[in-house]
């Protein structure tokens, strides 16, 4: 029975098709080193305790009706506060939208900005960008990043699609590659964006930009996170912010969200998802307007908790480079930000001691996972050619216990390999 257009061409995700993969092997009793998952394993990432206390008293309360269609009010205050403080972003309340995490967020941008038709400039690896264009049948124009960019878009590969764009999605700290913009790049890329808009005149819808900056926080080192208004304040009237609690408190399940932006967006949005209905909880909205002034609570939060994923990330980016240095076809990106390492394993066209060839990235995907019980994301899950052969390694998950068996057991494998 044929369904709706959308229904039946929307492309099924190759990370649910993974994790049902895993699912199976580990109801089969195999050990398996699970870092698809961009998310977090509660037992070794508690959300912050002072947010789990005000949830609970929220609920407590009897806070269960129906909050207000574009965030409740004390909430609202509370993020305008938080990301002056934070971010020095200055924006009012009747500029912010709160929803039920960044998805609906983007969504309602994706739906509020563009037309069928419109040409919407994303680059991939990239999470999701071209489920939204389709959503919204847009036309996809794709920019395919390199590591030498460290799979960050350049303003030079947007440059020739400029004309007749009505959308750049833009995310830093990048997912899935938890790679970030330089100042400069991201400051070019403004330019671009506000004379073309200077060009365009009264006449012509403008060109934005939707920012997904749901892992800033989460930067390591001497890493900085730039965004589009600091830089640039003349973006304010063409940039929606996606943000949320999500991410920097391991708090994925409690689907609290916001976007910032002009008001005249932030109000087509609202009405978007007032008949979507993808409001946040009322009680965990009253929870996160208590929390998010407790600032020594947050940075106590925050220095723990990126202490730890930094370490996990550095420790496997080193045991990927001893590997490499034995000569193995592993490598990777030193890690710059968010919960992600990527990591390249260049084995199409080898076979394996028992006679198999490696034929194409699937083959790869699939040796990773039954020889080295490791699973991780290829990048072609992330709109990236078929043939890349980069991957998403998450370690919201890893136990630091589990790194040193993995890198030994993938070390093994890939030895397997010629």
């Amino acid at each position: 029975m044929k369904l709706s257009n959308l229904s039946e061409t929307l492309i099924g995700s190759e990370i649910v098709k993974l994790g049902g993969e895993i699912r199976e092997k580990i109801r089969h009793g195999e050990r398996i080193y699970n870092f698809t998952v961009g998310d977090f394993d509660p037992a070794i990432f508690p959300i912050p305790k002072e947010l789990e206390e005000e949830i609970i008293d929220a609920y407590r309360k009897h806070f269960t009706n129906y909050p207000a269609a574009e965030g409740n009010l004390d909430l609202r205050e509370a993020v305008t506060s938080f990301i002056k403080e934070m971010e020095g972003l200055d924006y009012g309340p009747n500029e912010i939208l709160v929803a039920s995490g960044g998805r609906p967020l983007i969504y309602a941008t994706f739906r509020a900005i563009c037309d069928k038709g419109d040409k919407i400039i994303y680059a991939v690896p990239s999470w999701n960008n071209n489920h939204y264009t389709h959503f919204v049948g847009g036309e996809h124009v794709v920019v395919e990043a390199t590591p030498e960019n460290n799979f960050m878009p350049a303003a030079n590969d947007i440059r020739p699609f400029m004309k007749q764009a009505t959308l750049i999605s833009l995310c830093s700290p990048q997912n899935p590659t938890g790679t970030t913009f330089r100042r400069e790049e991201l400051e070019a890329i403004c330019d671009m964006v506000l004379e073309e808009n200077i060009r365009r005149g009264d006449n012509e819808k403008k060109l934005y930009v939707m920012y997904d900056q749901m892992y800033w926080h989460l930067t390591y080192g001497d890493i900085k996170h730039y965004d589009p208004v600091s830089l640039r304040p003349a973006m304010r009237e063409y940039t929606i912010y996606i943000d949320a609690i999500s991410k920097v408190f391991a708090s994925t399940g409690v689907r609290v969200g916001w976007s910032m932006g002009p008001s005249n967006v932030m109000s087509k949005m609202k009405a978007i998802l007032t008949h979507i209905g993808a409001w946040a909880p009322m009680a965990e909205q009253k929870a996160v307007a208590k929390f998010l002034p407790q600032r020594e609570a947050i940075k106590k939060y925050l220095l723990h908790f990126k202490s730890e994923i930094e370490e996990r990330l550095r420790r496997i980016y080193d045991g990927l480079m001893k590997l490499k240095e034995k000569g193995l076809a592993v490598d990777a990106i030193a890690p710059e930000a968010a919960i992600y390492l990527t990591i390249k394993v260049d084995l199409v066209g080898k076979t394996t001691t028992d006679g198999k060839l490696l034929a194409d990235q699937s083959d790869v995907t699939a040796y990773l996972l039954n020889e080295a019980s490791l699973a991780v994301v290829p990048f072609y899950a992330f709109g990236a050619s078929r043939n890349s052969p980069w991957y998403r390694l998450s370690v919201g998950t890893c136990n630091k216990e589990e790194i040193g068996e993995m890198i030994s057991k993938l070390g093994e494998a890939l030895q397997r390999v010629k």
